[in-house]
């Protein structure tokens, strides 16, 4: 479903150094897979997630989804791509400010020009699967980090995408709610064929990967070989 072939993006850093924070990256995520990013911070592990949803173009490489060339799309066809195929839990949530959860859950269908009533409708048992249908009226000010969180979690699934990007998804929540998230994740790509890219610190979150890389310096870690494609350090069979 997704393919990343020689992905470079380099920036500049202070005095002009070179930061290479994706560094020639190959890698391919299969519908209903799910592979998982760890590594230290600065790493290039979200710099991979935003060339994935096509936010920045890649210096050099090539990277498609379902066959087609990310590098090459339109604008419009690249804010169709983000809106309809791609579901990006961010870990900053980018919710917006005093409007209530149940439309910030439904942003993506607002965009659609899916009309409110309709779309506050579709957002309710998004919000129910992640425990906030007691609060749906709820603006952010008035939520926990931990339920900003969730709400960001349903508005990202809420379109159905095919494509789910995620980075530290549990980060902001307990050990029994982010399990509780991360099996929601699980039975989405499994029932819907969705293939991810979780980015995480979080044992959990590897837990429910069928692939576990690690990333450092740009560089996807190799197993045991010493050239060639990545190997994962681990690799979790399905079922």
């Amino acid at each position: 479903m997704l393919e990343l072939e020689g992905v470079v993006k380099h920036y500049s850093g202070p005095g002009g150094e070179v930061v290479r924070a994706v560094d020639g990256i190959s890698l391919s995520i299969r519908a209903g897979e799910i592979v998982a990013l760890h590594g230290p911070s600065g790493s290039g592990k979200s710099t991979l997630l935003m060339l994935a949803a096509a936010l920045m173009k890649p210096d050099a490489g090539r990277m498609r989804f379902e066959g087609v060339d990310l590098t090459l799309m339109s604008a419009n066809v690249t804010a169709d791509y983000q809106r309809e195929q791609i579901g990006f839990i961010y870990q900053s949530f980018h919710l917006m400010a005093e409007v209530p959860a149940v439309e910030n859950a439904a942003i993506k269908l607002l965009a659609n020009r899916v009309p409110l009533k309709q779309a506050r409708r579709a957002a309710v048992p998004w919000l129910e699967r992640v425990g906030l249908g007691k609060r749906l009226d709820h603006t952010p000010d008035r939520l926990s980090g931990g339920e900003r969180q969730r709400v960001a979690i349903a508005r990202a699934l809420i379109s159905e995408p095919r494509l789910i990007l995620a980075d530290e998804p549990t980060g902001s929540l307990d050990t029994r709610r982010g399990g509780e998230i991360l099996a929601l994740l699980a039975d989405i790509c499994d029932q819907q064929k969705a293939a991810m890219l979780l980015v995480t610190h979080d044992s959990q979150a590897t837990a429910i990967a069928d692939r576990v890389y690690a990333m450092r310096d740009g560089k996807l870690a190799l197993g045991e070989m010493d050239s060639g494609p990545p190997e994962p350090l681990r690799q979790r069979v399905p079922g």
